[in-house]
């Protein structure tokens, strides 16, 4: 089976990248009339070429200096570059700059031609590449193959393939983290078909049926089609060109700059914290605030850059050292974790820097954000795991598929759920229960933080409420606005299995935080038990009690519910309490008399209880609620449990 490559010409315009693509598969990459007419290459032209088992898809990039926008969109998802210098000219400036890309853009193989041999002697030729052994000293070409052609005599033609399928061996696996991606150079329609687009994929396989995210619109499209190199196919995957016919979109909305993806894998933001480097660049410092073109897939975007953990100094980068910068975006793009990219002044327009994505976010981290910092320094340069729960911390109470995962981690999705099992099997990782059905896994140290501030609110319940002794689960929720009820009650069940809190099946107290009474609340609180003690079955309402309690009568409702929660007292309604003794024995006379299948009336009730209306009626509506009887009609007999 065919292995897959993409090979990119790279170089000074009129040194024959072209015309040497043309001599090694007998195709004209150049397709736009004004390109024939000007006789110069404006927009990335494709060809294929077979090596054997190397199967490559030649990108023929522009080499005018006015479009590096375009080359940069050729060069996206190359794994081998050609470096293209003309015998009679030497090395150019597009020659260096193009050079500069390809290191940015994360190249590790290629093989440097020489063209238009024909027109120079052996001893300009030596001198030739004597210059570009200095120009790619340090860099990933330094070493490679230097081969002589000439489109014109077809010289060296045949070694050039040999030098490609040499370098084709010798590439390093990329990663692919199986999930789809294809960045768009091109659309267009096609009469039949209607819209197709073209591209590199970097990673993953598209098939026709399959449905895919249009990015960073964030629409559905399906796939009617496939093909490669005018050929009809069943799939396109890593390392291939593929021209997709899609369904759901005009040809003219969906543009170079957009991608296609796996639905849900990506994240389309506008805030990028990316790792830059300036190493080799000549330019001056880039500037805090300054305003530069992010090229990244083949999206050109303005930016404005951010530094991370600088000084207050305006001068951000000066040196080759890589760091992690902030790039703020006027449009937001799609990435995943250690893409490459390009960055360029609008003014002068030249190349001033590259790196890889770290992460991408909807919010800038600011300067004191320290634990922010870290996550990202941990995503930068972390092994797997480290990577893995820095992104899940920096998604805080989000839920990634573990596509998404995937794509913010860098991991291969088929390695994502044994990664996050490694996670919580060392405890780094935790699952915490959202009802019976679900659960969400959070980093430890972000539930240790939530279960802070549960406890936190719980305090501000004891302190706004000192007499209570518990207060209803339900109520914490609302003082914690930000997060989901559902979590919330995950959270309690956390610390009252630790030990933190004291639940029952409908309240919650912290541990070690009882009611904080006065001396003057404590012994109103018994009294207010004894005048219940002693009205057994007909005590004073609540309205009565506070009437007496004087200039305490505001304390009276949170003393009776602490004498409720303490389970010395029964709450009948708002304005009726019986000692627990009394309700108690009202229970087990009711269950006595209506246990052979008879009925109560609300009379029978009352002088059962032996108390009047007034008491009888809300304790047979009490007894309903409990479960102890059920109404039928004007009557009532025994009940299906106690509640």
């Amino acid at each position: 089976m065919a292995r897959n490559v993409v090979v990119g010409t790279a170089g000074h315009i009129d040194h024959g990248k072209t015309a040497l693509v043309r001599a090694l598969t007998g195709v004209d990459t150049d397709r736009l009339p004004e390109e024939k007419r000007r006789g110069v290459t404006i927009e990335p032209g494709f060809a294929a070429l077979a090596l054997g088992e190397w199967e490559l898809a030649l990108v023929d990039v522009p080499g005018h200096e006015r479009f590096i926008r375009n080359m940069l969109a050729g060069a996206t998802g190359l794994d081998l570059a050609m470096l293209v210098v003309a015998a009679d000219d030497s090395v150019m400036p597009q020659t260096r700059e193009h050079l500069e890309i390809l290191r940015f853009l994360d190249l590790k193989a290629g093989v440097i031609v020489l063209t238009k041999c024909d027109l120079a002697d052996p001893g300009w030729l030596a001198l030739v590449e004597d210059d570009i052994r200095g120009l790619v000293r340090g860099t990933f070409l330094e070493g490679a193959d230097i081969v002589r052609t000439s489109a014109a005599t077809g010289a060296g033609i045949s070694a050039l393939k040999t030098a490609l399928a040499s370098a084709c061996a010798r590439l390093p696996a990329r990663l692919d983290l199986g999930v789809f991606r294809m960045a768009i150079d091109r659309s267009f329609s096609m009469p039949g078909q209607g819209t197709v687009v073209t591209g590199t994929v970097s990673s993953g396989e598209v098939r026709p049926g399959d449905e895919v995210d249009w990015l960073p619109v964030g629409k559905a499209l399906r796939v009617r089609g496939i093909e490669r190199h005018g050929r009809s196919v069943e799939s396109a995957g890593r390392g291939t060109r593929a021209a997709l016919n899609l369904a759901g979109v005009h040809h003219t909305e969906i543009t170079r700059g957009h991608e296609l993806g796996t639905p849900g894998a990506f994240a389309v933001e506008r805030v990028l914290t990316v790792e830059l480097s300036r190493a080799g660049m000549a330019s001056g410092p880039l500037r805090r605030r300054g305003r530069y073109k992010l090229h990244l897939g083949t999206a050109e975007v303005s930016a404005l850059l951010e530094p991370l953990g600088s000084t207050a100094s305006d001068d951000v980068l000066d040196a080759s050292a890589p760091r992690l910068v902030q790039l703020l975006l006027a449009e937001p793009v799609a990435s995943f974790h250690g893409e490459p990219f390009v960055l360029r002044a609008e003014s002068p327009a030249e190349t001033v820097g590259g790196g890889r994505i770290v992460h991408a976010s909807s919010r800038r981290c600011r300067g004191r954000d320290h634990a922010t910092l870290e996550r990202l320094e941990r995503l930068r340069s972390g092994a797997a795991g480290e990577r893995l729960e820095a992104v899940l911390a920096l998604a805080g109470l989000a839920t990634p598929t573990d596509a998404l995962l995937a794509t913010r981690s860098g991991i291969p999705l088929a390695e994502i759920p044994h990664a996050l099992g490694a996670l919580e099997s060392s405890g780094r990782l935790v699952a915490l229960a959202l009802g019976p059905r679900r659960s969400i896994r959070l980093p430890a140290g972000l539930v240790l933080d939530l279960e802070d501030r549960v406890r936190r609110a719980l305090d501000r319940l004891h302190t706004a409420s000192p007499r209570a002794m518990a207060f209803p689960r339900a109520s914490v929720a609302p003082a914690l606005p930000d997060l989901p009820p559902e979590l919330v009650a995950g959270l309690l069940e956390r610390l009252g299995a630790n030990g933190s809190a004291l639940l029952t099946d409908r309240t919650v107290a912290l541990a070690g935080r009882g009611p904080a009474l006065t001396q003057a609340e404590r012994k109103l609180l018994e009294v207010l038990a004894e005048k219940i003690e002693a009205g057994g079955v007909s005590p004073p309402e609540t309205s009565e009690l506070a009437a007496a309690a004087g200039t305490l009568a505001p304390a009276v409702p949170q003393l009776l519910a602490l004498l409720r929660d303490q389970g010395r007292v029964a709450e009948i309604n708002s304005q009726l309490y019986l000692a627990a003794d009394v309700e108690a024995e009202i229970r087990s006379r009711v269950r006595a008399k209506l246990a052979d299948g008879s009925s109560l009336t609300m009379a029978e009730l009352r002088d059962l209880l032996g108390t009047t209306r007034k008491y009888a009626v809300p304790l047979g509506e009490y007894l309903d609620r409990a479960g102890v009887t059920r109404r039928e009609g004007d009557t009532r007999r025994l009940g299906p449990g106690v509640k």
